[in-house]
């Protein structure tokens, strides 16, 4: 059999292809390896990082207790490869203009999924198992979860879902999803002793209120496909504000009270950057 000779326009620009558009030599450079960001999973499987894997299995173990378990979680995706699905949109080509037409184009696009409360959420997966599971047609996309993460920033999605679909499914909310993308530390807001302390001075300065005590919100359990409880990755409300009033108010006033709270709340923009969903209910 002949070999196959590319065309000569085509093996002339290539001989003549020695150095790369900022002028270094290609001859010399080894492009394999963790040193090149391109090249930075050539040996992942595909599996499920280990640590990552094991925080979510904590979940289940949590017997329904406030406790790092939510943290752990952020934790192991500081450091964890997730995937991110891409899929084939197509799109008709051509000239509206000039009323032409061309072939359907298929463009890669991120898929985003709509939340219970309207907000949009940027699914990503521990391995290409379980995103083949959920969208067989996906193309994973492996990135480090804090690029996952401004990638859901910059789709205006204020959510990450990790594995929906799968047998826990773990949603990362707003503050936590802005924490990871700029590599910074994050507590959840129940959690969150600064935060309680900003709460309690606000509630001091409110006339009618006695005290205020802050607990994990409703929302922050979820359900495993098998039906058990995980304590942590549920989609809100994440913070639960137990709210104690002074006594024989009439209802009018207690709703201003409440409301004027809230709106004080809502103010401060340490309180809004580090809640991402509140509750708040009022005790005798």
């Amino acid at each position: 059999m002949t070999a196959r000779q590319l065309p000569a326009h085509i093996a002339a620009a290539l001989a003549g292809n020695t150095t790369d558009s900022a002028g270094r030599p290609w001859a010399g450079r080894d492009l394999s390896g963790p040193a090149n960001p391109l090249h930075a999973f050539d040996d992942d499987d595909g599996s499920a990082d280990a640590r990552l894997a094991a925080a979510v299995a904590g979940l289940l173990g949590a017997s329904g207790q406030p406790g790092p378990h939510e943290q752990a979680v952020f934790a192991a995706l500081t450091t964890a490869r997730v995937f991110i699905p891409i899929v084939a949109q197509l799109s008709q080509g051509g000239d509206a203009a000039s009323g032409l037409q061309a072939d359907k184009e298929a463009d890669m696009a991120l898929v985003t999924l709509t939340a219970p409360d309207g907000r949009k959420a940027l699914p990503v997966f521990s391995s290409t198992q379980a995103l083949a599971r959920w969208h067989p047609d996906a193309r994973p996309v492996a990135a480090y979860a804090a690029r996952a993460a401004l990638a859901a920033a910059a789709e205006q999605a204020e959510l990450l879902v990790l594995d929906p679909g799968a047998e826990v499914t773990f949603v990362l909310r707003r503050p936590a999803v802005w924490a990871l993308a700029q590599q910074a530390s994050w507590t959840p807001s129940y959690e969150d002793q600064e935060l309680a302390a900003l709460i309690d001075a606000v509630a001091r300065g409110q006339e009618g209120i006695l005290s205020v005590q802050l607990r994990p919100g409703a929302g922050v359990l979820t359900r495993a496909a098998d039906g058990s409880i995980a304590f942590g990755g549920g989609p809100g409300p994440e913070l639960r504000m137990d709210l104690q009033l002074r006594g024989g108010l009439p209802p009018q006033d207690v709703r201003d009270i409440v409301s004027a709270f809230r709106a004080r709340l809502l103010d401060l923009t340490e309180f809004v950057e580090r809640v991402d969903s509140l509750d708040i209910k009022l005790t005798r």
